[in-house]
């Protein structure tokens, strides 16, 4: 194996290679992953593509992120029950600028060698005529081939709809293999393992149309240790845009993980030597959770900032083990008028994120979790207002972790 391939391994990036000797052999070449603009950012989902993006970059390899302004206009079928719902084109480059900044963090862009490039596939997409295609890409791909892909053959398994247009999706991923080999001599494209069929049959339409060898490499669907779906809470997804989750949820998040997964988080989410990953991994019983608190600045660090990470550690430090409120705490804001006539709890922590909804914040303050200025609240009707509040604002409180600051605003 290659020295990227070695510590990818090692770390646990690695899932599937289609040829590991040979990708060794050609040294460090450009690669790309591509993301299509379903939304605005990305999410903790999305982590694992970019870290290794990073990794393989430190490497030597050269990083190309591709925008799918083209592709997104199909959508991807693969690991989806259902078709995507079609956006328009304003809406798709709306949110290519949004994810765009997602990468600033983690990877180096620049016109020096190795450094990243970001393309959008909508640049040869868009200029494809229907006949032309049909007759330069659509001989090399078997229909009787496409249908045993897993994006194709659980649809139809299941008795799900699965639009031509979707269809169509793994031939326009393969031709972008193409495309990239041809504009920037990509000989490697990543993804995750859902995108394996995709991935191998662009590395076999880039052979029949240039002759030329190509790699795929896919990462291992990652789940928490208690088989959950990464980046998902119960307040919805863990983005990487500050302006959709700030940085001190974002720390509670890796602060908050389970036990099980510290160590592998540790390997793939930030840089830390393996060694010293490895130390903090054998930490037990309570000392885990200063292995939490390291992942959790580590992997903040990276993509707000050192300063914002140890200013997310300092509010966590004086909310948790000093018992008192912080400035940098999440703010919600009510209306002047709310607060005189008093607020129902369970509807403010509701409307704070704090609970999903109505009803699991009544079952929050049911249970005693539920806290106003960290007094156990006993009545789910109970009004927070003008009363409650301490220096301009009042903590509210789900848990023990989970903490809002309502200001007037």
């Amino acid at each position: 194996m290659s020295d990227f391939l070695s510590e990818a391994k090692a770390r646990g990036f690695i899932h599937q290679c289609t040829d590991a000797a040979a990708m060794a052999e050609a040294g460090p070449v450009p690669f790309y992953i591509g993301f299509d603009c379903t939304a605005d950012s990305l999410h903790v989902g999305s982590l694992v593509q970019i870290m290794m993006m990073r990794l393989a970059q430190k490497h030597g390899y050269t990083p190309v992120v591709l925008m799918g302004g083209g592709t997104t206009r199909i959508g991807d079928p693969s690991g989806k029950d259902e078709s995507r719902q079609l956006l328009d084109d304003a809406a798709i480059a709306a949110n290519m600028a949004g994810i765009a900044r997602n990468f600033a963090s983690y990877l180096r862009f620049g016109d020096a060698p190795g450094d990243a490039v970001m393309a959008d596939n909508a640049a040869w997409l868009d200029q494809l005529g229907y006949i032309a295609l049909l007759r330069e890409v659509g001989p090399h791909f078997s229909v009787n081939r496409m249908l045993t892909m897993d994006s194709v053959r659980l649809r139809l398994e299941r008795e799900q709809p699965l639009t031509f247009l979707e269809f169509n999706y793994m031939i326009l991923q393969s031709y972008d293999f193409h495309e990239l080999h041809r504009r920037y001599g990509v000989r490697l494209q990543m993804g995750g393992s859902d995108q394996w069929g995709n991935i191998v049959s662009g590395v076999d339409l880039v052979r029949r149309m240039a002759g030329a060898q190509v790699f795929g490499v896919t990462t291992p669907l990652l789940t928490t240790a208690s088989g959950a779906k990464m980046g998902k809470t119960a307040k919805g997804a863990v983005w990487l845009s500050e302006a959709r989750l700030g940085a001190y949820d974002f720390w509670q998040y890796w602060r908050n993980v389970e036990d099980a997964d510290v160590g592998r988080f540790l390997r793939l989410f930030t840089d830390l030597p393996l060694a010293e990953v490895a130390r903090l991994e054998a930490l037990g019983g309570s000392e885990i959770n200063a292995a939490k608190k390291v992942l959790a600045g580590e992997v903040t660090a990276l993509l707000h900032g050192r300063a914002a990470a140890e200013a997310a550690a300092a509010a966590a430090r004086t909310t948790f083990e000093e018992g008192g409120a912080a400035d940098d705490l999440p703010t919600h804001l009510v209306a002047a008028a709310d607060l005189v006539a008093g607020v129902p709890v369970y509807r403010l922590l509701a409307e704070s994120g704090l609970a999903a909804s109505n009803g699991e914040a009544r079952r929050l303050v049911r249970g005693g979790g539920a806290r106003v200025n960290d007094e156990v609240v006993g009545d789910e009707g109970r009004l927070v207002g003008e009363r409650d509040l301490r220096d301009g604002a009042v903590k509210l409180s789900a848990g023990r972790k989970q903490h809002r600051m309502v200001r007037v605003g």
